[in-house]
């Protein structure tokens, strides 16, 4: 039987996946969040003609003539706005960021003024409302300062807390349970039996989760039992997303695939044309979708980066963005087979500007050395023919924090 192609397998997963529901949280806890709905304005700023510089708000009138003198009426400082009129003759000390006062409508810069007691000498004239931020330059009340949809940054937070946005709109994070099989594992930080290894696919998927917005819930590791597999499973199911690592082969102790369907979920696939990751399962239930990676820790990142990435981005409301980019061959590379291959790489820059990609020479899947000093993964299509330095490939390159 014809393995499933990578993009037919990716269009299954994310068939019919929709954005999580929206919920209202305090904007100080919206940082990497995806916006649900636009945040707009709720004031304008500045909210009131403001002064750009330290000086004198003046009357331009008042400079016909330079140099003048002009009677210095009071202080208008930041939060401390002066409440009366400026008079013909007259100017207010201002600070940046102060109201305008009433009858000014220019800034004279504290540069050009000489004081003498009560007064102050204008020694040049600036063009009639220099040196003022008018009143709504930075935005109006009710404009979208952050459109739905944004990954919120420091800054978005910042723009928002200026639009006086207490709360705002965003997507429920994605609850992913994660559930690791086989005999052959012990728990991080336990002393593993001699013919043991520790567990690391868990830790690296809650980092993938967390890096990708959303929530990971760690069962630990299941002995290969049937029952146990079953019993665990269906603890897990609290979840938008199940992953599984290990038991999804047809060893005498892959109980993954029996368990899943004991507890109700509707196989979709198992087995595509990928390396690594061929035995790769999907299924359903109900709302849940479970994917079921293989054990080995390099297949476990590279099926999260192929497949669970996209279905979290869309159900965070996100267009699905595969990371794909385009980089030089530093070295040949021989022919593919049948299996759409990824191909751990390093990335240099060429003397042109132009990005370099050298595989590494050892590319088992259970190395995970190589796969953290990797920039990227060569991507070589089914039946991909040699290639000569110099080629251009296909890279899929890690996002910020996997």
């Amino acid at each position: 039987m014809a393995l499933l192609p990578v993009e037919d397998a990716l269009a299954r997963i994310l068939k019919g996946a929709k954005p999580l529901a929206a919920e209202t949280i305090p904007l100080s806890k919206g940082l990497g969040r995806v916006l649900a709905e636009d945040i707009k304005a709720r004031r304008d700023q500045p909210p009131f003609d403001a002064s750009a510089m330290d000086g004198y708000a003046v009357r331009h009138a008042d400079l016909s003539e330079i140099p003048v003198m002009l009677k210095v009426a009071g202080v208008s400082a930041a939060g401390h706005g002066y409440k009366g009129t400026v008079k013909a003759g007259e100017a207010v000390r201002i600070l940046t960021g102060a109201p305008m006062p009433k009858g000014a409508d220019t800034i004279v810069i504290q540069e050009v003024t000489r004081k003498v007691w009560d007064q102050i000498e204008v020694l040049e004239a600036p063009l009639l409302g220099r040196n003022i931020r008018i009143h709504g330059l930075d935005f109006k009340k009710s404009e979208v300062l952050v459109p739905a949809g944004t990954i919120l940054s420091a800054r978005d937070l910042g723009l928002a807390a200026a639009g006086n946005a207490a709360t705002i709109r965003v997507r429920r994070k994605a609850r992913v349970s994660i559930l690791t099989t086989g005999d052959e594992l012990a728990a991080i930080g336990a002393v593993p039996r001699w013919d043991q290894i520790t567990s690391s696919n868990n830790q690296a998927l809650a980092g993938i989760v967390a890096a990708l917005g959303a929530e990971a819930v760690d069962f630990g590791v299941v002995r290969d039992d049937l029952k146990a597999t079953t019993t665990a499973v269906k603890k897990a199911f609290k979840a938008d997303i199940l992953v599984t690592t290990g038991g999804a082969s047809v060893g005498d102790h892959d109980f993954v695939q029996e368990a899943l369907k004991r507890a109700g979920v509707k196989i979709d696939f198992w087995k595509i044309a990928l390396r690594p990751g061929k035995p790769f399962m999907f299924g359903t239930k109900g709302k849940l979708r479970v994917l079921g990676m293989p054990g080995n820790p390099v297949s476990t990142i590279m099926c999260s980066l192929v497949f669970l990435k996209p279905l979290l981005q869309v159900m965070q409301g996100l267009p699905a963005d595969h990371g794909m980019g385009r980089a030089r061959l530093a070295v040949p590379v021989p022919a593919n087979d049948h299996r759409q291959d990824y191909i751990r790489a390093t990335i240099a820059t060429a003397d042109d500007g132009a990005l370099l990609v050298t595989p590494a020479t050892k590319q088992d899947s259970s190395m995970q050395r190589i796969m953290r000093e990797a920039d990227c993964m060569v991507v070589r299509p089914p039946h991909a023919p040699a290639l000569e330095a110099g080629s251009l490939v296909p890279i899929l390159r890690f996002p910020a924090g996997i």
